[in-house]
């Protein structure tokens, strides 16, 4: 026995104070990178690399277990060495859920041996946390049960070739496990005041991977939460408009997910598409449906595309599963709020609409009936004038110009009684196409004289209404009349009809100048009008809205500067006085 002197226990334990502070170092080191919340494959990367330097070994292996996910975690010296083999889809010891492959010979079985904590402790080579310790693979070693005594070839094959390796099983938590592999090409690199040392280590190491999972997920909730913090505040922003709107909730995405690197993210709305900024198609992905009012209308969806192959337990969490379903739902009703508002400020301007030509029209009505008597004593008399036998030619003409002027007045009180609905209507059953027809007979030729090419698209099988056919006539006529005025430069006509659930519908398209949303917006207005003076009366477009809506139909207008006007008309198959029910028939 050697006896030791007072200054080698010094030296001693001194070596072993110094040892023990850079263990608590390296410890610490590692609880506080696991305190950052990094990604599994970032954080296995940092500290199999503070071991393997902390260490001198040559190799350094991480077999955990987390959840369904069973992986190993293998790193050299050389970064490009540092890397993982997932055997998350291998079914391996199911009843015990050890990250050891069944089958896989003496390697696998002694480490799962090591995890279950199945080796004796009265072994030799057992360490006492239940690790097994090799410091020279040239020789023998027990590791009773599974072997008595494994041989050099044994131990070569464990060691993977190199001269000693260490393995030390530890806990991450009440469920899961790992293993802890050092290897060196050197045999005996560690002594066995290191070995407890990195025993300890190891269960440091279980605590870190523990908390990182908890730092990792704390992150993941606050990056969700943070997303949908963007889109409320996107939401309340005064006056946005949905594209502007659907674009920022896109952009918001990406940031929300586990890798923001590699995700982006798209949304198609009916046939319109937004995508985050570099979106890239394929990969793995997530899509949550967008439905408003009962009808699918889309999708929103989060994509990865390229990338390393990162080792979480799953490339998609549940919790972000939940929030793009969140965030399809919010925007389905958003989207439903906002054609409800949209639908309501309509009805509100249909409203003011309707109240302003209610009262036009009752001063209308006044005005014509005030005119009709004077214009009908002019024009009795210019007629009774022209008859005198000695009238001389002069004369002749100046009657004949009161006579036109009367007559047009006439056609304007006439325009007025019509848009204050004061004409008797005189329905009966109509057949649409034939009224069409008759009243583009006149007008063919206007047409042709301008350059204007008139196409009938006319519906065989349209089915009769009830309304009144010169009321009808003077709709179209009004119609083909701002159309062919709209394209001084010629053009195409075109006048189609078709059946529709609620009855017919006429079109009137034409390839014209258009209109601009302001001025399409006041031309049912009467007396609203772009032409230049004496060109128009601006009761035109007015007057087929009366006698449409009198009928009980709608009338709906698109139009874009440079891109032509449609008029489409649409109307029930009886009028509305025959489907309203009497005051008698009301009493019944």
């Amino acid at each position: 026995m050697v006896k030791r002197t007072a200054g080698d226990l010094e030296s001693i334990r001194e070596t072993a104070v110094k040892l023990a502070v850079d263990f608590c170092s390296l410890s610490r080191r590692i609880l506080r990178y696991a305190n950052r919340g990094t990604p599994r494959a970032d954080f296995l990367r940092a500290v199999s690399g503070m071991i393997l330097d902390f260490s001198g070994a040559d190799a350094l292996e991480l077999r955990m277990t987390d959840g369904e996910l069973r992986y190993i975690w293998q790193s050299g010296t050389g970064e490009t060495d540092r890397r993982c083999r997932t055997l998350e889809r291998v079914p391996v010891h199911p009843e015990l859920n050890l990250p050891c492959e069944e089958g896989g010979g003496l390697v696998e079985e002694l480490c799962a041996a090591l995890i279950s904590g199945e080796l004796s402790r009265d072994g030799s080579n057992i360490t006492r946390g239940g690790g097994l310790w090799i410091a020279d693979s040239r020789g023998t070693a027990a590791c009773p049960p599974l072997r008595d005594e494994l041989g050099a070839g044994e131990l070569d094959q464990i060691c993977g070739g190199a001269g000693s390796a260490l393995l030390i099983p530890f806990h991450l938590n009440g469920r899961d496990t790992g293993l802890l592999t050092l290897k060196s090409e050197r045999t005996g690199f560690l002594s066995p005041r290191e070995v407890e040392f990195y025993e300890g280590l190891a269960e440091t190491l279980g605590v870190a991977v523990t908390d990182r999972r908890a730092q990792h997920a704390l992150r993941e909730r606050m990056k969700e939460l943070t997303c949908l913090y963007g889109i409320a505040k996107l939401v309340q922003r005064p006056g946005i408009p949905t594209d502007e709107l659907l674009r920022g909730v896109v952009e918001l995405l990406p940031p929300a997910w586990q890798y923001p690197e590699l995700a982006s993210a798209r949304l198609i709305l009916d046939e319109r598409n937004y995508h985050s900024r570099d979106y890239r198609e394929g990969g793995a992905g997530l899509r949550s449906a967008i439905t408003v009012e009962g009808r699918e209308r889309g999708f929103i969806e989060v994509t990865y595309a390229g990338g390393e192959q990162y080792l979480e337990a799953a490339l998609f969490l549940e919790e972000e599963r939940s929030l793009i379903d969140g965030v399809a739902q919010q925007l389905s009703l958003i989207l439903e709020r906002r054609r409800t508002e949209e639908e309501k400020r309509r009805l509100q301007e249909q409203l003011r609409h309707a109240d302003r030509l209610a009262t036009i029209g009752q001063l209308a009505a006044g005005v014509a009936h005030e005119l009709n008597e004077p214009l009908t004593s002019i024009l009795g008399f210019a007629q009774l004038s022209q008859k005198h036998p000695e009238l001389p030619a002069e004369a002749a003409e100046d009657l004949e110009l009161i006579v036109k002027s009367t007559l047009h007045a006439r056609e304007i009180v006439k325009k007025l009684l019509f848009f204050s609905r004061q004409m008797p209507s005189q329905s009966r059953p109509v057949d649409l196409n034939q009224t069409i027809e008759e009243g583009l007979y006149f007008l063919e030729s206007r047409c042709r004289r301008q350059g204007i090419e008139l196409v009938r698209e006319l519906d065989p099988e349209l089915p009769e209404i009830t309304a009144d056919p010169a009321q009808l006539h003077q709709v179209l006529v009004n119609l083909v009349v701002n159309a062919v005025q709209a394209m001084p430069g010629g053009g195409r006509l075109t006048i189609s009809t078709r059946a529709v659930d609620e009855g017919v519908q006429l079109a009137v398209a034409d390839e014209g100048v258009g209109m601009v949303d302001e001025v399409r917006e006041k031309i049912f207005l009467p007396f609203f009008t772009t032409k230049d003076i004496g060109e128009g009366t601006g009761l035109g477009l007015p007057v087929v809205y009366g006698i449409i809506t009198a009928h009980g139909g709608s009338i709906e207008v698109d139009s874009a500067p440079r891109r032509g006007s449609t008029f489409t008309i649409t109307l029930p198959r009886r009028a509305a006085a025959e489907r309203a029910p009497s005051s008698r028939e009301a009493d019944k």
